[in-house]
């Protein structure tokens, strides 16, 4: 990006993620990246503390300039700036477990990036991972974090997350609700919703003309009715009237195939029907460097797949590939025209 093209941007939040957790060493790793620095203008919200500790733990030094005000922050080639928020009141949480303390320094940054959001000081939001449990005990009370910034921004449309591994996308019509519930869930508004919400999305990530396959919801995709009659009645009608919308959708697709033919090229993105429908799948072809996007929210918000890993906290060796093609994504898609 060009320096009058970063001058006309916000910049973009950088959150750490839970403090417990390995998110502070892993944007401690991914910012001490000359090259991350001087792509997009950038700074982090967070406690001074665990940023200092980040890069103890990674074996980084970065310069970074800290501020409590948002109108000293002016992101400077090679340089880090942090708005701190002091949650921590300069005290590290016990690292590689949930606690109120660690959810709680999560929380308030995760609440402040959305602030600036909305008050236009920043283009997008890229967190290092977050702890769902933590965060509850920090104080959120929304189902996750995607449906809190949902109310938060004051979205009524549909939202979901996004899964991405290498160049294949997935979402989901439902999500974190019980597998004995999804066909309740179920209607043909929300598969359009589904489909339209991920073909946008792709569209401002750079792709022209997106391939979108939509899964069933039965075995072999309700067999003719013999399996079921979701595939019947509810989805295949929503991938017609997609597609008579001009976007590229197919199926119902049997979900134990649809997914060797996204991996050979076929799709662009698979719409599942429930979460571990293709959260399996993607994970076992890319845990390490997926990516996770908040899909339908006003800018783009998002984070590696991989989670806050408790278990190697503090080791110096979390695997910082998803964090950086999230950060790719957020630059590539804050950079970009909105749609609509």
């Amino acid at each position: 990006m060009s320096a009058n093209s970063m001058s006309a941007v916000p910049p973009l939040a950088v959150l750490l993620g839970d403090p417990a957790g390995v998110g502070p060493e892993m944007a401690a790793r991914l910012l001490s990246d000359p090259d991350n620095l001087n792509r997009f203008p950038l700074f982090i919200v967070g406690d001074a503390c665990v940023w200092e500790d980040a890069q103890r733990v990674a074996g980084v030094r970065i310069d970074t300039r800290i501020s409590r005000d948002i109108k000293d922050i002016r992101p400077v080639s090679g340089e880090v700036a942090l708005l701190e928020i002091d949650a921590l009141g300069g005290r590290l949480p016990e690292r590689g477990q949930s606690s109120e303390l660690a959810g709680r320094a999560a929380f308030l940054a995760l609440e402040r990036a959305i602030d600036l959001v909305s008050a236009g000081h920043a283009s997008g939001i890229l967190f290092a991972p977050l702890n769902k449990h933590s965060l509850k005990l920090g104080g959120l009370e929304a189902e996750d974090e995607l449906r809190h910034m949902q109310e938060r921004f004051g979205v009524s449309d549909f939202v979901c997350e996004f899964n991405i591994t290498d160049d294949l996308w997935t979402s989901r019509v439902t999500s974190h609700v019980p597998l004995r519930e999804v066909a309740d869930h179920l209607s043909t508004e929300g598969v359009i919703e589904a489909i339209n919400l991920i073909d946008d999305a792709l569209r401002r990530s750079g792709l022209s003309e997106p391939r979108i396959a939509v899964c069933g919801l039965n075995p072999h995709a309700g067999d003719g009715g013999s399996i079921g009659r979701e595939e019947i009645d509810l989805i295949a009608p929503a991938v017609r009237e997609a597609a008579a919308r001009g976007v590229a959708a197919s199926g119902p697709y049997p979900s134990d195939t649809v997914f060797i033919r996204a991996r050979r090229g076929d799709f662009d993105a698979v719409v599942c029907m429930y979460h571990d429908q293709g959260q399996i799948a993607m994970k076992l072809m890319g845990f390490d460097h997926g990516v996770t996007l908040h899909g339908g929210l006003p800018v783009p918000v998002a984070t590696s797949a991989s989670g806050s890993a408790f278990d190697i906290a503090g080791k110096g060796i979390a695997n910082v590939q998803g964090l950086q093609r999230a950060f790719d994504l957020c630059v590539r898609m804050a950079g970009a025209p909105q749609v609509g």
